[in-house]
């Protein structure tokens, strides 16, 4: 299996989350999902957040584009990107 699947206007991606890190960032691959840590404790959903502004800084599109369709209250997640664009799925590619 794949750590995200595409479509003509989404991106599915697997996530596995380390909330309470030092830092955020992108780890890697681990089983099949893109690992991230992020600093955010998972309490009163503040690490969704940080996941969610994390990532559309970083792959420069809007916060409303994307949405944890899965695992909310799980360190395994699945998050959709809409109008993602291929700049994203490169950026991503480059910085794993």
């Amino acid at each position: 299996m794949n750590w995200y699947k595409k479509s003509k206007n989404r991106l599915a991606i697997n996530i596995y989350v380390v909330p309470r890190s030092s830092k955020s960032e992108i780890i890697g691959i681990y089983n099949d999902s893109l690992k991230i840590k992020l600093k955010s404790p998972p309490v009163d959903n503040a690490a969704n957040e940080e996941l969610i502004r994390f990532l559309a800084d970083k792959l420069k599109i809007p916060k409303k584009n994307i949405e944890i369709t899965k695992g909310r209250n799980q360190k395994k997640k699945i998050i959709s990107i809409e109008q993602y664009g291929l700049n994203a799925l490169q950026w991503l590619h480059a910085n794993i």
